[in-house]
C-alpha cells in the first residue's frame, strides 16, 4: 500500500480516486465547512483543519510516496482578477512548496508530487507563474512534466484540468511512462508554449508523460439527472419563461428542435454577461447546451455561476437548479458519499474539487508505477 498526503483537500476527491491502493497520513483544509464533510465521509484521525502556513513538518507523519496538491485557482483563473502566485489565495502554493522543501532537508520528501488547478495557470502573467512554479520544482529536486486532462473523457462535464506531476530526482522513472515530445491529446499547444517559456535548467528537468487513451465514456448528462431532486425545486413556469426570454435566436432554436424531437431532452444552462444588446449593451444571457454534457462547474460568488437545467418533453418546458446530488455525480463521487446539506455548501464543494476519475486513471498511469519504482529503491537500499 502506497501513502499519501493530501493538501487542500476539500471534500477528499483525490482520496476517492486514490482509492484503497493508498492510504492518508495527512489531510489539510483551511475551509471549515468542506473539512467537515471531510471527517464525515473519511475520518478526522488525519485531518488538521487550518491554514497550509501555519503548518510544521512535525505535523506531516512518517514518509509520503506522494503529496497532492489541489491549491486554490482564484487567482490564476481566467476569470480572476490576474493576481497569479502572488494572490492571497493561488500564492498558498509557496507555503505548501516550503513544507515540501522542508521535509526534504528531513530526508522525507515526497517521492511524488501533484499540483492540480486551471489551465488558466498556463498563461498567468504571461507564463511566469507556470516558470515560477517549475523552477521551484527543479530546483527542489523534482524532474517534472504536464498534462491537461478533461473529464469529459469520463464524466459528462467539460472540466479541462492542468496536473503537474514531479517525481523526486532518487525515483528511477520507467521508460514507458514518458515519451519524447508532447503528444496532442494531453499536450494541447498552450502547455507547450508554457513549456517553451521554463528557464533553461526547469526545461533540462522536464518529462513529457505518456498516458493511454482513455476508454469511451458511457454516462451521459441525462443520465445522471434526477427525476425527483433532492435539495431543489422546479421553477415556476414564470422563472422558466423568464429564462427562455434570456436566450438569443440561436439558443432558442436549439429549444424549439429539442421540442420537435419529443422525447425527454435534457439541456444545461448557464447566464453569461455577453455584449449584445440592441445597442451593443451587455446583457445577460441563458446559454443553453444539449451535447449530453453538462459545463464546467464552477463556485464564484453569485446565483449567476450555479448551473440551470432545462427537462423538455415536447411542449412541456421544466427548469431547475442542478441539484447538489447531480453535481457530486458529475465529479465522480459515489452515491454513499455525504453532501452538506445546506445547498451551496454542496455545490461548493463539488466544484472546488477535482474529478475523482481523472486522479484513479493518473493513478493507474504513472502515479502507481512511480510509487513501485520508488519501492524498489527503498527495497535495494535496505
Amino acid at each position: 500500500m502506497y501513502c499519501f498526503y493530501e493538501f487542500f483537500a476539500g471534500g477528499g476527491m483525490a482520496r476517492a480516486g486514490l482509492g484503497s491502493r493508498w492510504q492518508c497520513l495527512f489531510a489539510n483544509d483551511f475551509d471549515a465547512k468542506k473539512a467537515a464533510c471531510y471527517a464525515t465521509n473519511w475520518g478526522d484521525e488525519h485531518l488538521y483543519v487550518n491554514d497550509v502556513a501555519a503548518l510544521t513538518t512535525a505535523d506531516l507523519p512518517g514518509e509520503a510516496d506522494l503529496a497532492w496538491a489541489s491549491f486554490p485557482c482564484q487567482d490564476l483563473s481566467l476569470a480572476g482578477k490576474g493576481a497569479g502566485l502572488q494572490g492571497h489565495r493561488s500564492g498558498t502554493f509557496w507555503s505548501f512548496w516550503q513544507l515540501v522543501n522542508a521535509l526534504g532537508d528531513e530526508g522525507r520528501a515526497p517521492r511524488i508530487v501533484v499540483l492540480e488547478n486551471v489551465c488558466g495557470a498556463l498563461s498567468s502573467h504571461g507564463g511566469k507563474d507556470f516558470a515560477a512554479i517549475g523552477t521551484a520544482l527543479s530546483d527542489g529536486g523534482y524532474r517534472f512534466g504536464a498534462v491537461v486532462i478533461n473529464a469529459m473523457h469520463f464524466l459528462p462535464q467539460s472540466r479541462p484540468r492542468l496536473f503537474i506531476i514531479g517525481v523526486h530526482e532518487s525515483v528511477p522513472i520507467p521508460r514507458e511512462l514518458v515519451v519524447g515530445g508532447p503528444e496532442e491529446m494531453w499536450h494541447p499547444q498552450a502547455l507547450v508554449g508554457a513549456y517553451g517559456k521554463l528557464p533553461q535548467k526547469a526545461q533540462g528537468a522536464w518529462e513529457w508523460w505518456h498516458l493511454p487513451m482513455p476508454s469511451i465514456r458511457r454516462a451521459n448528462f441525462s443520465d445522471l439527472v434526477e427525476t425527483e431532486p433532492q435539495g431543489v425545486c422546479w421553477h415556476t413556469a414564470e422563472e422558466t419563461r423568464k429564462l427562455l426570454n434570456m436566450m438569443n435566436r440561436s439558443n432558442l432554436a436549439k429549444v424549439d428542435l429539442a421540442k420537435q424531437i419529443g422525447k425527454r431532452t435534457v439541456g444545461a444552462i448557464y447566464k453569461r454577461t455577453r455584449p449584445d444588446g440592441p445597442n451593443g449593451e451587455k446583457t445577460q444571457r441563458a446559454e443553453i447546451r444539449f451535447d449530453d454534457v453538462a459545463g464546467c462547474l464552477r463556485t464564484p460568488s453569485g446565483g449567476s455561476s450555479r448551473q440551470v437545467i432545462m427537462v423538455i418533453e415536447g411542449d412541456n418546458i421544466r427548469s431547475r437548479l442542478l441539484s447538489p446530488r447531480e453535481a457530486a455525480r458529475l465529479m465522480g463521487l459515489p452515491e454513499v458519499y455525504k453532501l452538506p446539506k445546506n445547498y451551496n455548501d454542496a455545490y461548493h464543494l463539488s466544484g472546488d474539487g477535482v474529478a475523482v476519475p481523472v486522479v484513479r486513471f493518473l493513478a493507474d498511469h504513472i502515479l502507481e508505477p512511480l510509487a513501485a519504482a520508488a519501492f524498489t529503491v527503498r527495497q535495494k537500499a535496505a
